[in-house]
This record gives C-alpha cells, sequence and structure tokens, in this order.
C-alpha cells in the first residue's frame, strides 16, 4: 500500500520548540556512501532514468546493477534552488529495490494527489531523495520516539470508527521545527482526524518508529553522472 510522507509545506503549529538539528538520515557527502548503506546515488540516478523516459514516451531504462533486496521505501521529488517538496509516495511494504524504484520513481511524480504530475519543463529543476526504511520498532506509546532519528507511523480510530494511519520520515519533525507533540497532533490532522484532539485521542494511537537511510542527487548530479557514462 502507498503512502505519503509529509506535508506539502511548513506548518505552524503552537508551542514551538527547539529540536535537534540532525535529521536522522543517513547523509552522503559528495556522492560517496558510507560502508554498509543500502541506499546508493546510482539508486538516484535511476529514478531520474525512469522519469525521463516516462515524459518522453521512450522505453523504460534497462535493469540496474545496484542491489534487488526487498526493503520498504519512499521517493521524494523536490524542485527548485529552495527544495519545494514535489511529490513523496512509498511503502511500508518490502519490495524489490530495482522495481520498487522503478514504480515509485513514477508514482510519487504524477501520483501524489498533492500536486499535478511532473512536466517536461520542471525536470531539470528536480532533485531526487531514495529513502530505505529500516529497524521497524514498536512503540510504548505515543512518545515513544526521538525527533531527528525515528520515522514514524501511526494508526488510529477516527470519529467514524474507521481505522486510519499515517506516517513522517524521519526528517520531517525536525524541518519542520516540531517537538514530538506537535508530530503527533500534525501526523493525526495529516490521517483525517478532524476533531479536537485530547490525551485520550493521543493515549489511543499505536504507534511504530523506523530509521532511514536516504540519499539525495540533484539534476546537475545526474547530467554530471550520464556524460561521464558516455566518455
Amino acid at each position: 500500500m502507498a503512502a505519503g510522507c509529509c506535508g506539502t509545506k511548513k506548518q505552524k503549529l503552537n508551542n514551538s520548540s527547539s529540536v535537534p538539528s540532525c535529521n536522522g538520515t543517513s547523509v552522503v557527502p559528495n556522492g560517496i556512501p558510507n560502508p554498509g548503506m543500502v541506499a546508493l546515488p546510482e539508486m538516484c540516478f535511476f529514478c531520474f532514468d525512469v522519469l525521463y523516459c516516462h515524459l518522453y514516451n521512450l522505453a523504460p531504462p534497462k535493469t540496474p546493477s545496484f542491489s534487488n533486496d526487498a526493503y520498504p521505501l519512499f521517493v521524494t521529488w523536490k524542485i527548485g534552488k529552495d527544495k519545494r517538496l514535489r511529490g513523496c509516495i512509498g511503502t511500508f511494504n518490502a519490495m524489490n529495490l530495482q522495481s520498487g524504484l522503478r514504480e515509485y520513481a513514477v508514482t510519487s511524480a504524477f501520483k501524489d494527489s498533492r500536486f499535478s504530475p511532473v512536466t517536461r519543463e520542471e525536470f531539470p529543476k528536480l532533485s531526487v531523495s531514495v529513502s530505505i526504511l529500516r529497524h521497524f520498532e514498536d512503540g510504548d506509546d505515543y512518545l515513544d520516539w526521538e525527533v531527528g532519528v525515528h520515522g514514524i507511523r501511526i494508526e488510529f480510530i477516527n470519529e467514524k470508527g474507521n481505522k486510519r494511519t499515517a506516517t513522517y520520515l524521519p526528517e520531517v519533525a525536525s524541518e519542520q521545527g516540531w517537538d514530538q507533540l506537535q508530530t503527533i497532533d500534525s501526523l493525526l490532522r495529516k490521517g483525517g482526524y478532524k476533531s479536537v484532539i485530547s490525551n485520550e485521542v493521543r493515549r489511543s494511537i499505536k504507534l511504530t518508529r523506523y530509521q532511514s537511510e536516504k540519499i539525495t542527487v540533484t539534476y546537475q548530479d545526474y547530467m554530471n553522472h550520464w556524460n561521464s557514462q558516455r566518455c
């Protein structure tokens, strides 16, 4: 099942407090992955290839050489110098990386309901991030996680008695400047809870925490890689 990862813009909540600057993801300086990482720059290059072929109605790119092990994953597209969110969709079901990234590179660019589909004109302004989700653990309660370290997925019952879920990747709370309570309340709203959020509602949440490896590549990085392959 596909899931969205974050909001479309910074949200303002009451009772703001400072949070650690660490975003809880594995950042790759200068495009060089750390030993033992699953996420690699080649995965982002592949997402660009897939999107380009889709935009220009070309045959799909050839099968990539990176690992085809199965992991939950998300693909995030951002645009412009200010890196505005352009689309973010993924899955908590473990998928083989090659087919999973092929699918979600397109799904996140064209089927995120918060945005219109990405266009050819936007392609040179994009950057893409691949997040590989790992280390899933059940939380004891809705506060059993750490800002800047964990992503969280919540399950709750809405006003109509229906079960709903929502998630934020590890970097979202830090980027928004939220503490734990603000993040939980925002996630409830994202999941469609419209009534007053009481402590009783918060305590009823089933929370799963996880961590992620995240790698980001810009269009310029992609072009440099593509040109290097031609030499």
